[in-house]
């Protein structure tokens, strides 16, 4: 994707998983991904159940949580990094539009960005740092570090 000239690389995670069909209860095969395209996280999940020939895809709203956390466990967190000097209130304005937090929770989210110790899934830190960047402020995500 093209942002003002610029190319910004999509940066995805996905998992493939068996849970139970929907359908039949039998195992399926199910593939999960979140993906940051342009300036946009999108996520998606589909299913294919070899026993009954079930299928769905679904793709609408927040990440479900079930996701997140397999995505998570799968690849790990990654990290969000906020280069100094660095614009207190100008961090927080950005947290706060993002993150949707009131200003007593955006205060502990700009000690855990200011510590390196705010992460997530690496495409939804990467978008973080993308809206940082945009401001002026010198931030980055840290993928994961590989066991």
């Amino acid at each position: 994707m093209s942002k003002g000239g610029v190319v910004q690389q999509v940066v995805l995670a996905s998992i493939r998983y068996f849970a139970v069909c929907r359908d039949c209860a039998a195992q399926a095969e199910w593939w999960g991904v979140q993906a940051l395209v342009g300036d946009e996280l999108r996520w998606d999940v589909e299913c294919l159940c070899a026993t009954c020939g079930f299928a769905v895809a679904i793709c609408d709203g927040d990440l479900p949580a079930h996701l997140r956390n397999r995505l998570l466990a799968e690849h790990g967190h990654a990290t969000l990094r906020v280069a100094p000097p660095v614009q207190g209130a100008k961090v927080m304005r950005v947290l706060r539009a993002e993150l949707g937090l009131d200003l007593t929770d955006v205060r502990a989210a700009l000690e855990r960005a200011l510590t390196g110790t705010h992460s997530g899934t690496l495409p939804e830190v990467e978008h973080l740092a993308r809206r940082l960047r945009a401001s002026g402020i010198d931030a980055t995500a840290e993928p994961p570090t590989v066991a």
